[in-house]
């Protein structure tokens, strides 16, 4: 099918993007790597009447450590993570999603923060988002503001930019001196949406006590979903091959699935405890904890 008709609106500036939505507002999307929204389109599943392309905008295709976190700008594509020296040093759980996400051509020009504000359920970035703390820097004509991932993700496909308001950037912590992470999903093909996803953060202390842990899932719920019952149960106490099971199924109970055609609701709520168990064995024993 063909996309329905609409207008076309090349930015220059963040300026002209805002003052694009100003002028057209609900009826305007903004445009980045487009890999979600222009197969949305030409099914007609999305209608918008004007499409900004902020692709001219080069400024925010950057990725850098800045202030005490790392800054991923709206234009950076997913290939400048699964390439990134910086983030396959310093960000493993990154790391992990820049490898998987969809296939090598769509990471080409997918963006990170497109992927965010996209909020597809079973997309891989809001789970990585959920579990590092991440932040999304939001822009309109009243000024900056930023907004935490568990408030970002509002509803399935549905996020906290509002109406003449863009996305700017996503900023995740800079990790402590022990602290890694993992991701894991299962799909039915190279390229497909996740059945189920899990991604873990995990930080230590001196004596090996978990300082601070991020546990989501994804694909198993209207949104991504953060399991702040396996991160009670992980903080502050040392890690045992028990307490990675229970914090799993903390994981598992968390999820509430619907089945498709990827799987059962039953299926997809195993590998949603199952890949957090895988998740959190990895992140550990990349800290130099194994055995577990």
């Amino acid at each position: 099918m063909f996309p329905a008709q609409f207008d076309y609106v090349r930015a220059q500036t963040e300026d002209e993007v805002l003052d694009a939505l100003a002028r057209y507002g609900g009826d305007a999307r903004v445009l980045a790597g487009g890999q979600s929204l222009i197969p949305a389109m030409r099914y007609r599943l999305a209608r918008p009447a004007v499409l900004v392309d902020i692709n001219p905008i080069e400024s925010l295709a950057y990725l850098r450590e800045d202030d005490g976190h790392l800054a991923i700008g709206a234009l950076a594509r997913d290939v400048a993570l699964e390439t990134s020296a910086l983030i396959a040093s310093r960000y493993a759980m990154l790391a992990d999603v820049g490898r998987v996400v969809a296939d090598p051509v769509v990471r080409q020009t997918g963006t990170v923060v497109g992927s965010l504000c996209h909020n597809d359920p079973a997309g891989d970035w809001p789970v990585a988002a959920l579990a590092g703390r991440a932040e999304i820097a939001i822009r309109g004509k009243n000024g900056k503001r930023s907004v935490a991932a568990g408030e970002f993700f509002v509803d399935s496909f549905t996020t906290a930019v509002g109406e003449g308001e863009m996305a700017l950037e996503v900023r995740f912590p800079k990790p402590g001196g022990r602290s890694s992470g993992a991701f894991y999903k299962i799909e039915r093909k190279v390229g497909d949406f996740a059945t189920a996803s899990a991604a873990v953060l995990i930080s230590l202390t001196s004596d090996g006590k978990i300082e601070s842990a991020g546990v989501a899932v994804g694909a198993v719920g209207p949104t991504a979903l953060r399991v702040e019952a396996a991160e009670k149960l992980l903080t502050g106490a040392k890690p045992t091959s028990d307490l990675l099971k229970q914090a799993a199924q903390a994981a598992k109970d968390a999820a509430d699935p619907v089945a498709d055609n990827r799987g059962s609701a039953q299926y997809k709520r195993e590998m949603a405890g199952v890949l957090t168990l895988r998740a959190l064995q990895t992140a550990l024993s990349r800290l130099g904890v194994g055995g577990l």
